[in-house]
């Protein structure tokens, strides 16, 4: 079976879909939820403002689509910075928008805690583990991960984080509950451990 790489218009499939073959994965990159069907696996990546993304998926039938994967068919689903992001019950950015809801939680915007501290958050930066997950079983702690971002994620649930990174004080830049998983930064662009953690997807 493949992986389903969600195709609504704000993603940076060129360099997911190379890491993951070279991860060994078989693809399809598809605009047409009903894709999905063939499919054993999800990743939904993202670059941009939550509201537009919501809007994209929602327009091409995405939603509904996700929601039976995930939550009745169980299928296991990787959301990608905005991707991770769109995970949410809601977000507030220019606004409020409602997310997919798949773990619960809000996004809002990093908050700096010094003067020279910038928003946005761009470059390497460590991962601090908080728990165990089988995604993060080939990376050691601390690795280093790509990110750029201006919003983070904040789970409801304490037990949903699973992975933090010192920026504007701290953020959480992992989650997972049940079969979704989201990570705050780019695995694509994330050199070895973005791969180990996309063959820790792969695998799961």
């Amino acid at each position: 079976m493949s992986v389903l790489v969600i195709d609504y218009g704000m993603g940076n499939l060129g360099s997911v879909r190379r890491s993951l073959e070279e991860c060994g994965a078989t693809l399809v990159i598809s605009e047409d939820p009903a894709a999905i069907n063939g499919c054993s696996k999800l990743i939904l990546p993202g670059v941009g403002a939550f509201p537009d993304g919501m809007d994209h998926l929602q327009r091409a039938g995405w939603v509904e689509a996700i929601h039976d994967a995930v939550n009745v068919r169980g299928l296991p689903m990787l959301g990608i910075c905005l991707g991770m992001q769109l995970l949410a019950s809601m977000g507030y950015e220019g606004g409020t928008t409602k997310g997919l809801g798949l773990i619960p939680g809000i996004v809002k915007r990093l908050e700096p805690t010094a003067e020279k501290v910038r928003i946005p958050h761009v470059g390497w930066n460590e991962l601090h583990r908080q728990r165990d997950d089988d995604l993060l079983a080939e990376v050691p702690d601390r690795s280093d991960f790509y990110f750029v971002h201006s919003y983070h994620f904040v789970p409801d649930d304490n037990h949903d984080t699973v992975a933090t990174t010192p920026y504007c004080g701290e953020f959480v830049s992992m989650v997972a509950k049940d079969n979704v998983y989201g990570v705050q930064f780019h695995p694509e662009k994330s050199s070895r451990p973005g791969f180990q953690l996309l063959k820790g997807f792969l695998k799961h």
